[in-house]
């Protein structure tokens, strides 16, 4: 498959995953911070506080367009598909699970951040970024789940009007500007 070439036949889904798309973007942007403590390239104080900051405002920036993308899937995406494959148990269920606990663990970072890191040391700076990088690890592993599993099973059961029906209900922006 080619870089601009998309997997699924549904335009529904190609808009989700157009969306997984952008998102990896810019979890690559606030990842390669993380990386910096993870192969010891913050070296003073100064610097992991600058890389902290700078961290803490690219994580801020993808909030938003992720939050807008899980709330397509939980509110539209996921409920026309559960009525093909169930929606109590299965893949849908665990996908949610991971949608929460995306979430927890870059709340955790900003709680443990935001408090005053002049007086953090560097290990602990080290230590905190860790929710990053499981955020990260758990982020790129659901979506190719949503992927493989999910998509490809709704590619297939989905009928013409509930795709059409989806289509209209996932056609919108998930960034505000």
């Amino acid at each position: 498959m080619e870089q601009g070439e998309f997997q699924f036949k549904l335009k529904a889904l190609r808009i989700l995953e157009n969306e997984h798309r952008y998102l990896k973007y810019l979890m690559d942007d606030w990842f390669s911070l993380a990386l910096k403590f993870e192969h010891d390239d913050v070296r003073s104080h100064l610097e992991g506080l600058m890389v902290t900051k700078d961290l803490r405002q690219r994580l801020k920036a993808f909030q938003e367009p992720l939050k807008q993308h899980q709330e397509k899937e939980e509110k539209y995406f996921f409920p026309m598909l559960g009525t093909y494959i169930g929606y109590e148990q299965g893949p849908i269920l665990s996908i949610e699970e991971e949608h929460k606990e995306i979430e927890a663990y870059i709340d955790h970072f900003f709680h443990h951040s935001m408090h005053d890191s002049g007086e953090m040391s560097l290990e602990r700076m080290k230590e905190m970024v860790k929710d990053v990088m499981e955020a990260y690890e758990v982020l790129m592993v659901h979506m190719v789940k949503e992927e493989a599993v999910l998509f490809t099973m709704a590619d297939k059961v989905l009928k013409a009007v509930d795709e059409e029906v989806l289509l209209n209900q996932v056609n919108t922006m998930i960034t505000s500007g």
